[in-house]
């Protein structure tokens, strides 16, 4: 299993550059972990069964472990290749973790974040897993709150591995988006034409309009809804353009 999609995050084609050779992750053994302390440490099996949710989120039982100075591409993320075409970097991300979790896992906790998740370091037999996410190219060194994990980035960065043999929107940064964006506004009842004050004037917006979506009502700057256009007609507005 490549640790990116076939004929999509590559750097170059394989025509152009003959075969190119993807990052393989160290194979994790399944013997329990050793020389490390385990002291208060979250342990799969022992504490529950191990799930991944995503790139950069565990689940040890009914423990939601948080990836402690990562930050991986959401679930609905997609990504640029070098081509231009779109592929699934959340999905592939998630796949990325899902290779490397096996075997004996121990988390050790370092903090809790806002959502009560366990923000921690996760260890297999061979090492630290975040450490292998953000070296693979599979998630990006979580720098607001940590700088444990950046020279690793700065490795995959210069290997041009994984998420860095394409063009990708940090996980934060597309975060922030969604977050912003602007949900639609529901009209009262069946009153779906919308009443606006422009400096065109006092404009009434139909449903599937060049300018419907966009157009917000503010009730409390004189804005409106109408049930018809004769209603928006005889109070004044006109029908906007487009």
């Amino acid at each position: 299993m490549t640790l990116f999609p076939f004929e999509t995050a590559e750097a170059v084609s394989e025509r152009e550059a003959g075969q190119v050779q993807p990052v393989q992750p160290e194979k994790l053994s399944s013997n329990p972990i050793e020389n490390m302390s385990l002291k208060g440490a979250i342990l799969s099996g022992h504490d529950g069964a191990l799930r991944v949710v995503d790139g950069d989120t565990l689940a040890i039982g009914a423990v939601k472990i948080r990836l402690h100075g990562i930050d991986a591409p959401e679930m609905s993320q997609s990504c640029s290749d070098m081509r231009g075409d779109i592929w699934a970097c959340g999905a592939w991300s998630k796949a990325v973790l899902e290779r490397l979790a096996v075997g004996a896992i121990a988390c050790v906790e370092k903090d809790r974040d806002r959502y009560g998740r366990s923000v921690a370091v996760c260890y297999g037999a061979e090492g630290d897993l975040n450490a292998k996410m953000v070296r693979a190219g599979a998630a990006y060194a979580y720098a607001k709150y940590s700088r444990d994990y950046v020279v690793d980035e700065e490795a995959a960065r210069a290997g041009g591995h994984g998420l860095w043999r394409a063009a990708s929107q940090p996980p934060a940064e597309y975060r922030a988006e969604k977050r912003t964006a602007v949900a639609p506004q529901m009209p009262p009842s069946d009153c779906a034409i919308k009443g606006n004050i422009s400096g065109s004037g006092k404009l009434y917006h139909m449903p599937g309009g060049r300018w419907y979506e966009g157009t917000r009502i503010n009730v409390a700057s004189g804005e409106r809804w109408f049930c018809s256009e004769n209603e928006a007609r005889a109070a004044g507005w006109r029908k906007a353009k487009g």
